[in-house]
């Protein structure tokens, strides 16, 4: 029988600083511990009135390459490595404090994050964490590239993902499969980083975006491979989808109980399968075991 677990906040506060990938500007994040079903809010305090942004799908605005969350006129920008974090890390409740719309890129992993709330600490708090089971295959996408729920095998989160850019890409077709837990987030994903083809970067610095970041900070693929670069993992691309995933499922506001596959799925993909599921569960309660 499954059993929900405490929510849990930081012990302390926690400090990230670097640079946007996109913007190239400073920014600091501080991580707050924060009460009992907050849950994960972002503030912003450079703005007039420190606005709050809960990190919710409700909030998502679509914006390619990555997630951003808006309430009101403020915003937040590619925050999915910061929300796979503290998912990754059971961290349920947080006040995310940053001077900047957009979050630091560090190395293009959730690695700065998760060596900087683990610093912090993290406790247990005296409620229990809403938890929704999926109990039917929800199946979202086309052949090119799709995201399905199943529901779950054992008690916790399962994500699997299969990358394949064809055999003309210089990355390779490579699988994954990870059962989520603070443990595993933290040996088997939070270090895998982003990446891109050489072309792509080229075209973004041509558009006068991530003029900082070089082939050091990420990975940039060229025909021969990484420019300037090692992978970490042999099959780091994919363990970087899976991160972005878990990140992406946070916007639930919950913990997803399942078994969750995708083929080539990105962002915005991954925000429509968190949006049917709690249509779904919203029409028919049934289906929403809360603890």
């Amino acid at each position: 029988m499954f059993t929900p677990r405490k929510q849990r906040t930081l012990a302390g506060i926690a400090v990230v600083e670097g640079f946007g990938y996109w913007s190239s500007r400073d920014v600091r994040l501080e991580f707050r511990p924060a009460p009992v079903d907050t849950g994960i809010v972002f503030v912003r305090q450079d703005l007039d009135d420190r606005p709050r942004i809960p990190a919710d799908v409700a909030h998502r605005v679509e914006v390619p390459r990555r997630t951003t969350l808006q309430c009101g006129e403020a915003r937040v920008d590619m925050v999915e490595h910061v929300m796979a974090a503290l998912s990754g890390l059971h961290i349920d409740n947080c006040e995310v404090w940053t001077d900047e719309p957009e979050m630091p890129g560090c190395d293009g992993s959730s690695q700065a994050f998760v060596d900087a709330l683990n610093a912090a600490g993290v406790v247990a708090q005296s409620k229990d964490r809403l938890t929704m089971t999926i109990d039917r295959v929800i199946h979202l996408g086309d052949e090119k590239s799709w995201v399905e729920a199943r529901p779950p095998v054992g008690s916790s989160q399962v994500v699997k993902y299969h990358l394949d850019y064809g055999p003309d890409s210089p990355i390779p077709a490579q699988s994954q499969q990870v059962l989520v837990s603070p443990e595993t987030f933290c040996t088997d994903l939070s270090t895998a980083r982003t990446f891109l083809l050489q072309e792509e970067a080229e075209w973004l610095r041509a558009q006068g975006l991530g003029h900082r970041a070089t082939c050091a900070d990420l990975l940039v693929f060229g025909p021969e491979g990484p420019i300037d670069n090692q992978v970490r993992f042999s099959d780091e691309c994919v363990r970087h989808k899976l991160l972005d995933m878990i990140g992406d499922l946070a916007l639930a506001g919950c913990d997803l109980r399942g078994h969750f596959v995708a083929y080539r799925s990105g962002h915005s993909l991954n925000a429509e399968l968190v949006r049917t599921i709690q249509a779904e569960c919203t029409n028919a309660l049934e289906h929403r075991r809360c603890a």
